[in-house]
């Protein structure tokens, strides 16, 4: 099921709530930014929302998270998230990102998520319907 996939942009500003001690964007902050940056990206480019998921009784966990630091960013500093789907697999999908400082398009981190479709009712891994590998193939 492998193949190109898209990649997709969302922006995003560094808020003063994303800066640690060290005057800087703490470490967790960068997955969160990712994951705001799917969940946009489900609804806009994929025209498939996480409540389209939860309505057809599915949700999706992380198995695992990577991150490679490259770069701090700082209070103001603007942001831009680009994922994509890289692997499609049976039961799930490994969405890899870079985060980009606007300014200078310089990288300030990057990695990837390995993302499990589950039944939401039960927590147990899903199968990727036929439909939803077909809309997140773009």
């Amino acid at each position: 099921m492998n193949a190109e996939f898209s990649t997709f942009e969302t922006a995003l500003d560094v808020r003063p709530d994303d800066i640690d001690m060290n005057r800087h964007v703490h470490n967790s902050r960068y997955l969160d930014y990712v994951l705001a940056a799917r969940f946009d990206q489900m609804e806009r480019c994929y025209k498939m929302s996480m409540n389209d998921f939860l309505e057809r009784g599915f949700s999706w966990y992380v198995k695992t998270a990577h991150i490679d630091h490259k770069r701090g960013l700082a209070l103001g500093d603007k942001i831009l998230v680009r994922t994509h789907v890289s692997e499609m697999r049976r039961h799930g999908v490994r969405v890899e990102f870079k985060i980009v400082k606007q300014s200078d398009q310089k990288i300030s981190a990057k990695g990837y998520f390995d993302y499990v479709m589950v039944d939401a009712e039960t927590g147990r891994p899903a199968i990727i319907p036929e439909d939803i590998a077909a809309a997140y193939s773009v």
